[in-house]
């Protein structure tokens, strides 16, 4: 139903960024930890799997995934990046004006991420300057209600139960559920830290909150519910 940009040839793609297109832009860490269970790509390959699903169900253009963003909370485990709150505040606005000029004025960003939107905050006052429209996903406000609901764990938000069991279902050959293990620091604040006694949220394996207990079953009703609240944050936005 959708348009993906990245295979089509420049003709092509003159003919479907209009300005009544919808651009959606998928982020995802490439290379963001995820303790001893998950993968550095997991949220790559969350966005990926998403954008197939609204492709389906959408008449969007759908433009290429960005790996790199704004992850200033897991810097301290190797192999995660984070770029500056203002690289990543203008790698998104690079983006959208590069396809506006062509047509576009309505922007979508199938985010994966939480720190994330403090850079698209102001990444959208920009363009919204220019005419410009860039709306993202909300992750928490789309899935507490279901997580409240289906979720066991304490707490936690980060390669935790619910994050685990949609990646049960994504893609179950990358989850090693044997190295899952609960970690989940109720007093801490801030970015999470492998030092005991530093000042931010203690995960000596960079998971927040009890990855076993997540299931498949739980993952695919997750999973539903944030398909869902994408296709309708959509519908609002083709509306403007």
């Amino acid at each position: 139903m959708g348009h993906r940009l990245e295979l089509m040839t420049w003709m092509e793609a003159e003919a479907v960024l209009t300005a009544s297109a919808t651009v959606v832009i998928p982020l995802g860490a490439a290379a963001k930890e995820h303790g001893p269970h998950l993968k550095l790509s997991n949220d790559l390959v969350m966005a990926r799997y998403l954008a197939e699903r609204i492709l389906g169900r959408c008449d969007v253009v759908l433009a290429p995934a960005i790996p790199y963003h704004y992850f200033p909370a897991f810097v301290e485990y190797p192999g995660s990046v984070s770029l500056r709150l203002e690289t990543a505040r203008d790698l998104i606005v690079d983006v959208c004006r590069s396809l506006a000029r062509f047509g576009p004025r309505r922007f979508y960003v199938l985010n994966t991420g939480i720190s994330t939107v403090r850079a698209l905050e102001p990444a959208s006052r920009l363009l919204a300057a220019e005419g410009l429209t860039l709306a993202w996903t909300d992750l928490a406000a789309i899935l507490e209600p279901v997580e409240r609901l289906l979720c066991e764990q304490a707490g936690g938000s980060h390669a935790d139960e619910s994050e685990t069991s949609m990646m049960l279902c994504i893609a179950p050959e990358l989850v090693d559920m044997t190295r899952a293990v609960e970690d989940y620091d109720a007093v801490g604040t801030g970015a999470l830290t492998r030092v005991k006694g530093a000042s931010g949220t203690y995960s000596p394996s960079g998971v927040w909150g009890n990855p076993t207990l997540a299931s498949r079953e739980k993952g695919q009703k997750l999973l539903e519910a944030l398909v869902d609240g994408i296709v309708s944050d959509l519908e609002v936005l083709g509306r403007d």
